[in-house]
């Protein structure tokens, strides 16, 4: 009897235990006012609460500079503020009502979050033929990534994102297998999903291009079918969602508006260091990789982002250097993150590569690759036209869908691994565990309990 696939299900069993564990830690550890503009997300939660339930407003850049984001990651949130307020009895409801509206959006999104990763098992259970959901290689690599907690412990829009791209990827592999010979409540449930991703973040919409570019590509065969699909659900998802863009441009002048001026598009609106990290970056990103030590430098700082905490709003904040535990000596751990995530990059990346080669034929795989590029060309665009001497619009949380769409792709060839290579699979499953208990602490808010509530 081969003993891999049952301790396969065991360590697939202690990294789910482990993965609820960091998320009702930090649920006790972690309070959102703590986050990423974390004020003045609060303050659209407000405005929004405030005429709740009998109308529905957004809020303008005089109520809030997070004006321009969609509502639909403040719902919940306002939703329970209206009903907090009916029940406490307090002096100023909208203070009171915060911890309690901030703790539901840590639960609601935790949740989401675990229906993300289910949801794309199943997806890739049916692209591999599977008979078994338990894709130990993808949900290694996915619970590796340190932003995933910090990103859903936050009010953001961006959990919301993964978790109707998880349903939109489904969907799109569902369609290919049918060769796009489509049922009405297929091109409904896309023309939702497609709203679902607008609504939430504007970063959502890189992930419509692909759909277009592929139109035009060989690979298409059937295009009268591919149009029947996507034009009618496009129809739908804008229907849904224009209303606020329309709005936006309305107030604000631009369908993608924003909380600064936005400068001319020209490399030079960049210094030379942005682009490329010198010695010093480097120096740094294995040493102490926490601001401000490295000054707007893209790749490095995004690194840092993504397996770290480099700007300090989750396991260390410089505002409470005083309270946090090891808040001293954070960057040292973070280096040593850094210095063994490199591997794990490594893997990530050429598993990625090789994926796309060997299934590059299907129209999934074929998405999936124009969405991670489309994706980081268009968050890099964002960044010279918005520059900012020290990097803060840096930010791996910001394109935490690109990083999620190249796991999952990834997963696809290192699951094949397995039956091709099984010394080799289990060596780097071995490593990539090493590396999860290494990283572990990265994954935890470092506050006292329920400092903040």
């Amino acid at each position: 009897m081969n003993p891999i696939p049952k301790l396969e299900r065991v360590i697939f069993f202690l990294i789910t235990s482990s993965v609820f564990y960091i998320l009702i830690y930090n649920y006790y550890h972690y309070s959102p006012i703590l986050g990423y503009d974390a004020e003045a997300h609060y303050n659209y939660v407000d405005y929004i609460s405030r005429y709740l339930p009998r109308s529905f407003k957004l809020p303008t850049s005089l109520d809030t500079r997070e004006f321009f984001n969609p509502p639909l990651g403040y719902l919940i949130p306002a939703i329970s503020q209206v009903v907090c307020r009916n029940i406490i009895e307090s002096e100023n409801f909208l203070r009171d009502c915060r911890p309690v509206y901030g703790n539901v959006t840590q639960i609601f999104q935790s949740f989401m979050y675990i229906f993300t990763i289910y949801i794309n098992l199943i997806t890739l259970k049916m692209f591999n033929n599977s008979k078994n959901i338990l894709n130990l290689s993808y949900f290694l690599m996915i619970s590796l990534l340190a932003v995933n907690y910090r990103t859903i412990s936050m009010i953001r829009g961006e959990p919301y994102i993964l978790f109707f791209l998880s349903i939109f990827l489904y969907l799109i592999l569902k369609i290919e297998n049918q060769n796009f010979v489509t049922q009405k409540k297929d091109i409904f449930f896309l023309g939702l999903t497609i709203a679902g991703i607008a609504l939430s973040r504007q970063w959502g919409f890189l992930l419509f291009p692909p759909l277009i570019i592929m139109l035009f590509t060989k690979n298409i065969k059937n295009k009268i079918n591919y149009l029947k699909t996507w034009f009618p659900s496009a129809l739908i998802g804008f229907f849904l969602s224009g209303w606020f863009y329309i709005n936006l441009y309305i107030k604000s002048g631009s369908f993608a508006a924003f909380n600064m001026e936005n400068s001319k598009f020209s490399i030079l609106n960049q210094p030379l260091g942005f682009y490329l990290p010198t010695s010093e970056h480097l120096r740094f990103l294995f040493y102490k990789p926490i601001r401000p030590h490295l000054d707007n430098q893209f790749i490095t700082t995004l690194f840092a982002d993504l397996w770290g905490d480099y700007w300090g709003y989750f396991s260390f904040t410089s505002g409470y250097l005083n309270i946090g535990r090891d808040q001293m000596v954070i960057g040292d751990y973070f280096a040593r993150v850094n210095i063994i995530s490199i591997f794990t990059a490594l893997f990530i990346l050429t598993f990625y590569v090789i994926s796309y080669k060997q299934f590059k034929s299907s129209i999934l795989v074929r998405y999936i690759n124009l969405a991670v590029i489309i994706s980081f060309i268009g968050y890099f665009i964002f960044l010279i036209l918005y520059p900012v001497d020290n990097g803060d619009t840096i930010k791996a949380t910001y394109m935490i869908q690109m990083f999620h769409l190249i796991v999952f792709l990834a997963s696809i060839k290192f699951e094949k691994l397995k039956s091709e290579n099984l010394r080799m699979y289990s060596f780097i499953i071995f490593a990539l565990l090493i590396f999860y208990l290494h990283n572990f602490q990265s994954f935890l808010s470092h506050f006292p309990l329920a400092l903040f509530n």
